[in-house]
């Protein structure tokens, strides 16, 4: 039995029904880039190992394909504005993000650290695997922080929504 690929606009349906924690990716560049996404996942515990998607026609693949460090932010429940501020296109994602208040600090290399989100990740980018008309990139961490407040929650999207999650 040959299986054929579901119909594209199913494929989309079916997958708004899967729930994930939102987080912006930056990387370094003239100019920085960033971007929402909801791909993020751990890969491997040992060595510790973690990937997102990116889509080979986005403007920040450019900068990500060449970057050596990038910065995995996963945003709090409060953050939906700084997910829709980088998930813009055709803008200058940070200083829309300045300009609502948000701020942000150079980290190793350049990479922009986003301040007072849930948790950061400053991983080492080792793999770039081509899936379609994505890329995968794997990264090894190489710093981590999280927020202080062990009752924050992450910001979540499912069925086409931001979400926050009830403790």
């Amino acid at each position: 039995m040959t299986a054929t690929a579901i119909d594209s606009g199913l494929f989309r349906r079916v997958l708004r029904r899967h729930a994930a924690a939102v987080v912006v990716v930056t990387a370094p560049g003239e100019p920085s880039t960033g971007f929402t996404a909801t791909s993020f996942t751990s890969v491997s515990l040992d060595p510790p190992l973690v990937s997102f998607c990116v889509a080979k026609a986005a403007s920040a693949w450019p900068t990500v394909r060449g970057a050596g460090l990038v910065a995995v932010h996963v945003l709090t429940a409060g953050q939906e504005p700084v997910a829709r501020t980088f998930a813009a296109r055709g803008t200058d994602r940070f200083a829309s993000h300045a300009a609502a208040g948000g701020t942000w600090t150079p980290g190793p290399d350049g990479v922009p650290l986003l301040d007072d989100v849930l948790a950061v990740l400053i991983c080492e980018v080792v793999n770039h695997v081509e899936a379609g008309d994505h890329v995968i990139v794997v990264a090894s961490p190489v710093h981590a922080t999280h927020h202080a407040d062990s009752t924050a929650t992450p910001l979540v999207y499912h069925d086409g929504a931001y979400l926050a999650l009830d403790r």
